[in-house]
């Protein structure tokens, strides 16, 4: 009888491991950029050149400024991408992101929590709503997307579709926004570091300011020139 039990359990393998694929395989192309599962996305460059693209996301802030002074002092470019309403909050720092080389670009109105969930409709509403304030504040309207979270799902890929933006990931992801040291970041981005990366960082705290010091330090050494996301993709960036 035990026997038979085991093997009649057998039998229903097939249905219980098929959908938790499924589920496993929907869920890593959700989360990982770099897969392309539901909409293409730029996630590293060409690795023939010396060049890297260093990015930030979820400014402008008061520490945006510093990391500002520190890419001038060593004569490098970046790419920020700006939730909108921090635009708005912050609108001399954005300024000041443009007038300086730098490339500033889209991460969503809000950066909802819920992104993930949200309606093709509903992301559009997330995404115009930032170009707005960008474009306002700036007078640059970016053709360039990063999702909150690096999510990405058909919803999400309907909206940029509609809106006519290019999603952007990246290839090293810094973890600086989480409970590690400055020296387990640094340490984590430089082992991954290679000619045609592109290392997410966010503009929001003295820790990043401190890390890109010694990432800009560490490039200089290299011989590794960080350029913005118009000279990194050598396209362009704005529609006006």
């Amino acid at each position: 009888m035990a026997a038979y039990i085991g093997k009649e359990y057998h039998l229903y393998y097939p249905f219980v491991l098929v959908p938790v694929l499924y589920i496993g395989i929907l869920s890593w192309g959700a989360f990982d950029l770099r897969l392309n599962f539901f909409m293409p996305s730029t996630t590293k460059g060409q690795q023939h050149t010396c060049q890297i693209a260093i990015t930030f996301d979820d400014g402008p802030s008061p520490f945006t400024l510093q990391i500002l002074d520190l890419l001038d002092q060593y004569q490098a470019k970046a790419s920020f991408f700006c939730i909108g309403a921090q635009v708005s909050r912050y609108p001399e720092i954005a300024k000041k992101i443009v007038e300086k080389g730098h490339v500033i670009a889209n991460h969503s109105m809000n950066h909802p929590y819920q992104m993930g969930f949200l309606s093709s409709g509903k992301v559009r509403l997330e995404i115009e709503g930032a170009n707005r304030a960008i474009e306002a504040t700036t007078g640059k309207r970016t053709l360039l997307y990063r999702p909150p979270f690096g999510v990405s799902n058909p919803h999400i890929a309907k909206a940029l579709q509609d809106c006519n933006l290019k999603s952007i990931g990246w290839n090293i992801r810094s973890l600086d926004t989480l409970n590690l040291s400055e020296h387990q970041i640094f340490a984590r981005i430089k082992k991954r570091l290679n000619p045609g990366s592109i290392i997410l960082l966010h503009d929001t705290s003295e820790k990043t300011v401190h890390i890109v010091k010694s990432l800009l330090i560490e490039l200089k050494a290299n011989k590794l020139e960080a350029v913005n996301l118009e000279d990194f993709l050598n396209q362009k960036v704005y529609e006006n």
